[in-house]
């Protein structure tokens, strides 16, 4: 049985609990109104029954976050890590140290609205999504018994960034043969042309792209073998890939790798026989802002609206679509960790084409009618 009372504004219960022919009943206070209470009451009384022991001692959230992430978060890469890290200064910083217990789904929901109001929708999406998998843990460790992140309506700011941008398939086909044609000028082209026109032509992750060495071309093949990433942020070297699915084969066009065929042979190897080296670099390697500042350049010469050195990788996805490439190629070509993420990101390019297949459809029974 449980009795309740009434301390200070909020209720606590009392139930009843007998261990070793003991009489160790268990408190629990806090709840605004005495409804509340019982309800709680009621649910730990259903799991007492069921032989489920609450786990009375309470855990701070962050830190229950923070050791999910060492146990659970240790094959990945410092870039994600950093990114865990980030989402526990945001618990921290709004939870502080309540226990996660006591966290409400109503609660919750207020502070994924709270983030929301600076920070864009997909950025509150991957907060939840880093939450969400340590409260399943919590769930299956007894801890807590409801999934307070289940269900939750995601907000944010309307706002597309530059990393999410993609050309269009004719403005694609300015730059690409821009690109061929600067690398044919000794006096124009310099490493970072040829990056811009991998990203274009592979869809590799720029990381992917400075942490490729010249063994990693197979031009017999035509084959462009991808094992780990340069780490470009903080100059740690060679880190493994972003995940397993990261590791792959990725095909390419022929002209594309008859161009770095022609740059192999043209310049000499280096020390780290990596592709895009630069001696200069601290660390190695051709910069991301350096990268993303000739794009620019570039774009605005050709008078095509600016994208990021990631945005070629998105238009990369965006040409395959068009062309009615396999979604399930794509992301295997993308090195995806699932087909989920790949229609995650390219949902708004789907259905731009849903009007074309339509017709598609229709006239391709049309033409079976006799």
């Amino acid at each position: 049985m449980a009795s309740f009372q009434k301390r200070g504004k909020t209720w606590e219960y009392r139930v009843s609990r007998m261990i070793n022919g003991k009489q160790k009943p268990i408190r629990k206070g806090g709840f605004r109104t005495k409804k509340e209470a019982e309800v709680a009451a009621l649910e730990l009384e259903a799991d007492l029954r069921k032989g489920i022991i609450p786990h009375l001692k309470p855990e701070p959230f962050d830190e229950y976050f923070r050791g999910w992430v060492a146990d659970y978060k240790v094959d990945i890469s410092n870039i994600t890590l950093k990114r865990y890290e980030s989402t526990l200064e945001t618990i921290k910083q709004y939870f502080g140290n309540t226990p996660i217990q006591d966290i409400t789904k109503r609660e919750y929901q207020r502070f994924l609205n709270v983030y929301g109001l600076t920070h864009a929708k997909e950025t509150t999406r991957k907060l939840n999504t880093h939450i969400r998998a340590c409260i399943k843990t919590a769930i299956d460790e007894n801890i807590i018994y409801k999934d307070f992140t289940k269900d939750v309506v995601l907000t944010g700011v309307a706002k597309q960034r530059n990393e999410d941008k993609h050309l269009n398939y004719k403005e694609s086909k300015i730059l690409l043969n821009k690109l061929f044609q600067i690398t044919q000028d000794n006096d124009l082209r310099t490493i970072t042309h040829y990056i811009l026109l991998l990203g274009l032509t592979s869809g590799l992750r720029f990381g992917e792209m400075v942490g490729l060495t010249r063994d990693d071309f197979d031009f017999t093949k035509n084959e462009i073998n991808v094992y780990e990433t340069w780490d470009y942020k903080e100059g740690k070297g060679f880190v493994s890939t972003k995940n397993e699915q990261s590791i792959r084969v990725v095909k390419m066009d022929q002209k594309t790798m008859a161009v770095f065929k022609v740059l192999f042979e043209e310049t000499p190897n280096n020390e780290l026989n990596l592709v895009f080296y630069s001696e200069d670099s601290k660390f190695k390697t051709i910069s991301n802002e350096n990268t993303n500042k000739l794009l620019r350049r570039l774009l605005k010469s050709l008078d095509i609206g600016t994208i990021s050195v990631h945005g070629l990788r998105h238009t990369h996805a965006s040409i395959l679509l068009y062309r009615k490439v396999s979604i399930y190629y794509i992301s295997e070509r993308l090195g995806h960790k699932d087909i989920d993420t790949t229609l995650k990101y390219y949902s708004h390019i789907i259905k731009e084409l849903r009007t074309r297949d339509e017709k598609s459809t229709i006239v391709t029974f049309e033409k079976m009618i006799v």
